[in-house]
């Protein structure tokens, strides 16, 4: 009786402090815009993201995300985290249970005593309870719960990295290969022009400084596509490292599959709902969870501990042909630990919980503006190049008319060359900006899928299972 009545003294007012200081909200608001600043693309819809690949009518680039994902090293990095995260949870879990261990021995002993010789064995179970009055094993498996949460998001996000990475290098594979196109129409058209000026100055109709001009341009653009051949070869090695393909199997997929432009993507009208599907975000909320389950961790370990032993046990002693049996059983004891001088420690770890707290609130917070302005920037990209797309194609347009005029009138007699280079390299130039704008395009929707979350929505059990 007198037990019970110190307990209750010492552990009163504790109880008290105990509810005074709740650990910090779970929950915190992440101060987003109340509405997009961007122009909104409402051509698709974010619901169709985790299909988009397959949404491009290109089979080639969706085959490649997918050997890309596969072969990850930030993916499967990702996945164990997930196993380490998930092995975390069930340790906190089982923390908040008895643990239940056997044992059994035997021994054989004589000595110089009255007592006789013989062997003994003995065997039984074991258990070890530690009570959590104070929440403090709760809140540690609550706490490995969401960071398990978080690393699931991050599966995810590492998933739609991956997947963007692979697109954007598929698409600058795919320009290259337009602009290596580009580069040798000039290069063929610049040959035929340096033939004909050659032959032109053998018949004293042109200067020789002209066929040496002529001559000079049409090296001049073998050198550019030369070098625009080798940037091919590079970007298909990349692509190559990626998605662990086989150099000669990809270049032969590449041949046998036209390119496809990307599909179009809709945001939704507030910007809550888009940032709602970023896994990073959402792994970030976790996170804030986790850091205030700590905190009420950490705060619990400042007040007394509960334990409870157990036994139960059978022993046999064998002597002189002749088994003495035993059984003993125990419960208890029932152990009080109270904490009473630990020069701070203690408090100090609560603080650093508390520290932790605010470092991941405000992490979180950033996150969600990063990918508020992740959206946005892609928008604006998005609006740009659909405005400039009919000024670029319409300045092709006149160039190239312009360069066919100009190559008549030279090759009627009635032009220069210093005219018709001129008129050529300005159709290049136009035609390299078509090619650049078409990228820059393609650029853009990869990077509003990533912004978006890459039609992740957090739907449970979808990180890889354990073996």
């Amino acid at each position: 009786m007198m037990m019970k009545r110190w307990f209750t003294m010492a552990a009163a007012p504790l109880v008290l402090g105990a509810c005074a200081l709740a650990p910090p909200p779970a929950r915190v608001d992440a101060q987003m815009p109340a509405e997009w600043q961007a122009p909104l693309a409402h051509n698709g819809s974010v619901a169709d993201l985790s299909q988009w690949w397959a949404g491009h009518g290109d089979a080639l680039l969706a085959e490649l995300v997918e050997a890309s994902q596969a072969a990850s090293p930030t993916v499967a990095a990702a996945a164990a985290r997930i196993a380490n995260a998930r092995a975390q949870r069930t340790a906190a879990g089982a923390a908040l249970l008895p643990s239940l261990d056997g044992f059994a021995s035997i021994d054989r002993a004589s000595q110089q005593s009255t007592l006789p010789g013989g062997t003994t064995t003995q065997a039984g179970v074991q258990a070890a309870w530690e009570i959590d009055v104070f929440g403090a094993r709760r809140a540690g498996r609550n706490a490995a719960e969401e960071r398990l949460l978080g690393a699931g998001a991050q599966w995810h996000d590492a998933r739609v990295a991956v997947a963007a990475e692979t697109a954007n290098q598929y698409y600058s594979l795919r320009t290259c290969e337009q602009l290596l196109k580009v580069a040798e129409q000039d290069a063929a058209s610049r040959r035929d022009s340096a033939r004909l000026t050659d032959l032109a100055a053998g018949a004293g109709f042109q200067a020789p400084a002209n066929a040496a001009l002529a001559r000079a341009s049409a090296a001049d653009a073998s050198n550019r596509a030369t070098q625009q051949r080798a940037q091919c070869d590079i970007e298909v090695k990349a692509l190559v490292a990626l998605a662990a393909m086989p150099e000669a199997q990809l270049r032969s997929k590449l041949a046998a599959s036209p390119p496809a432009a990307a599909p179009a993507i809709a945001i939704a009208a507030l910007p809550a709902q888009v940032v709602a599907q970023r896994p990073d975000v959402y792994a970030a909320e976790r996170a804030v969870a986790a850091a205030s389950f700590d905190v009420g961790s950490a705060q619990a370990q400042r007040y007394p501990r509960l334990s409870l032993q157990g036994m139960i046990g059978a022993a046999n002693f064998r002597s002189g042909g002749e088994n003495t049996e035993l059984t003993a059983w125990t419960i208890g004891p029932l152990a009080l630990s109270v904490p009473i001088f630990d020069a701070g420690t203690r408090r100090a770890n609560v603080d650093a919980a508390r520290a932790n707290y605010e470092e991941a609130v405000v992490r979180y917070r950033a996150s969600a503006r990063q990918a508020v302005r992740e959206v946005e920037e892609a928008l604006v990209r998005l609006a740009s190049t659909a405005a400039r797309t009919g000024d670029a194609q319409a300045a092709l347009d006149g160039y190239r008319a312009a360069f066919i005029a100009a190559e008549d009138r030279y090759k009627g007699g009635f032009g220069s060359l210093l005219e018709l280079e001129d008129a050529r390299r300005t159709r290049l130039a136009a035609e390299n900006a078509v090619v650049a704008l078409q990228r820059e395009r393609s650029a853009a929707w990869v990077a509003l899928y990533r912004a978006a979350g890459g039609g992740w929505t957090g739907t449970p059990n979808t990180e890889p299972k354990p073996e």
